[in-house]
């Protein structure tokens, strides 16, 4: 079981919080498994700081996807996306 620490701004931060996200989409530009337990840590891109909170999730699926809106092309091409469901 690896421990992966990732940035998630304060809106997304809330809804996985609250049970109410139980998959993350990520870019694929690092390792993850079912079983990993997966740091959340809240960052405020106002301030461009962490904001000190902190959710652990363990991994319970990974799947690869396909998806242009929220990196750049030569990025998904390079890496991919991850669907990361959360328990």
């Amino acid at each position: 079981m690896r421990i992966i620490e990732k940035k998630i701004w304060p809106k997304f931060f809330r809804t996985v919080k609250a049970r109410k996200k139980n998959v993350e989409i990520r870019l694929a530009d690092f390792r993850i498994k079912k079983g990993d337990r997966l740091i959340l840590c809240e960052w405020s891109p106002g301030r461009k700081s962490y904001t000190g909170r902190k959710i652990s999730r363990r991994v319970q699926g990974v799947h690869k996807v396909d998806m242009t809106k929220f990196h750049s092309v030569r990025d998904l091409k390079r890496y991919g996306l991850y669907a990361i469901e959360l328990q």
